[in-house]
Formats: structure tokens, sequence, C-alpha cells
């Protein structure tokens, strides 16, 4: 059951859509805020999200997690269709925009905020309003249009800099910016630390100047959807509490490359497949 917002503070904040998600099976949920927050609930912490969701499928998945949700008629509604060439993502449905005035007080001094849009759903300079805040962004959202048809493509993203260098990480996949080093390499330039994912590649991680290339293990893929969501949220909150980047990418690694052999929100790590994962070597 959903478990509506109260005077409860959290510790992680995930801002962004959660989505329906059409596949062959019929409609689920998905979107950053959902394998974020799963993610983040499994580590330990207490979760909330802020978002517009019509609440179609899946509402038992979020139990324990927080939820403000802006009613909406109908969710944001993605079919992603995965091919040799890439993804082929469409979009059906928009859900509200999403604002401050949406953040419940108690929820505005959360240690973790991570922006997540899908769909420029949440308006970036949000990010100006969690000074007190280790603030994290995966910008997918920001990079994306879609064509009358609703058939998503690269989108130039012209407040970059400005709100990257207010952030204290962020993570795109390769396949946001259509593998464009020079576009990798300025956003690099204006956050601290950048990862980016690259499926069973692994991650260029840019860390105060420095770039690290590091490996994903062999893993067999049922469903990658998500996995870059998980990552992040594994990422932000080890580097939020133990600081090293690197090692939090490695280990964010490990967990991603694991959820990738499970459909939908079933990838997103338990407590026990992070304490098995934890003590890989």
């Amino acid at each position: 059951m959903l478990t509506y917002p109260g005077i409860t503070p959290v510790d992680y904040l995930v801002i962004g859509h959660i989505t329906q998600d059409i596949t062959p099976e019929g409609l689920r949920p998905g979107g950053t805020a959902a394998f974020a927050a799963l993610t983040a609930q499994a580590m330990g912490l207490q979760v909330g999200i802020v978002t517009s969701w019509a609440e179609e499928s899946g509402v038992d998945q979020f139990e324990g997690i927080e939820i403000a949700n802006l009613q909406s008629e109908r969710s944001t509604t993605f079919e992603n269709i995965y091919t040799p060439g890439g993804r082929i993502q469409k979009i059906h449905h928009l859900a509200p925009e999403l604002g401050y005035f949406h953040i419940p007080e108690s929820w505005r001094s959360a240690k973790i905020v991570h922006i997540g849009p899908v769909a420029k759903e949440v308006n970036p300079t949000l990010i100006q309003h969690f000074r007190d805040s280790y603030t994290y962004l995966t910008p997918q959202g920001f990079m994306r249009q879609w064509d009358a048809q609703g058939y998503v493509r690269f989108d130039h993203w012209l407040e970059a800099a400005y709100i990257l260098q207010q952030a204290h990480a962020a993570v795109i996949s390769i396949e946001d910016v259509e593998a464009d080093e020079a576009l990798i390499h300025s956003l690099a330039a204006s956050v601290p630390v950048l990862a980016v994912t690259k499926g069973k590649f692994g991650v260029d991680l840019y860390s105060h100047g420095s770039l690290y290339p590091l490996r994903a293990p062999k893993t067999e893929e049922v469903d990658p959807t998500g996995a870059g969501d998980i990552f992040a949220a594994v990422f932000f909150t080890q580097m939020t509490y133990h600081g090293d980047p690197r090692h939090a990418a490695e280990f964010a690694i490990r967990v991603a490359s694991n959820s990738i052999t499970r459909p939908g929100l079933a990838g997103a790590p338990t407590e026990d497949t992070l304490y098995q994962l934890s003590n890989e070597v």
C-alpha cells in the first residue's frame, strides 16, 4: 500500500515521475524515481518520492516509501524497444510538472536530494533550494525531446553547466548524450564527479579532473531497464556516507550489473543482495 507523507523527515529524497512502462506483459511501474527509491530503501534509508502518478499498477511495490503524489489522470508512459543498435523509446503520456511547493516541508532538509527527471517534468533550478543537502542529478530527462508521434530523441540541455556546478555529482548514460565525447567532457568539467554508464562496457568515472574507466562484470542480461538508476542510487548513497567516488562507483557497478538479471522493478536490490555483493572481491 502507498504511504502518504506526514511529518516524518526522509534521508533520501528523489524528485521525478514514477512512470508506467509498456511491456509485452502489460503495464508496469518504472522511472528513475521508482528504481532509485527502492534501491535507497534497501540500503537502509528512509525514502521519500515527489512525483505525479496515476497509480495504474504496482502500488504495492512501494510499501514503506513515502510518496508525495500530485494526482494525475494518467502517468507519464514510456515504451522501450531494445534493438542491436540501441534503445528506441516512445512516450505516450505526460503527467504534470513538479515544483518546489510540491515537496513536503519536512523533506526539504533531506541529507540526500536526487533530482531525476525522465521527461523535463522537474525545473532544473530546483537544485538551488537545497543548500544544506548533498544534491545529485540524473539529468537524462533534461536531454530529451519527442516528436508528434512521441518518439524520443536527444536534446541539448542549455542550462547544463549552470545547474551541474551546483550539484555534488551526476550520472548519465552514454546513450543520453549519443556517445558525444566532446559533450561528455564539457559536462565533466562542470561538476565535481560525473559517472557515465556504458552498459556491459562499465562506467567512465570523471572525478575532480581525473578519468577512471571501470569495468562491469559479465552478466546474463534479462532486462537492462532501470540499471542506470540503480547504479545512481547506490553511487550517490555511498558517496554521501563514505566519500570515495571510485569505491562508490565500483560497488554501484556490481549492484547494477546484478540488477539486469531480473525484470522491471524486481531488478532493484534487496538488503540481502546488497550484503552479498558488498562481500564480493
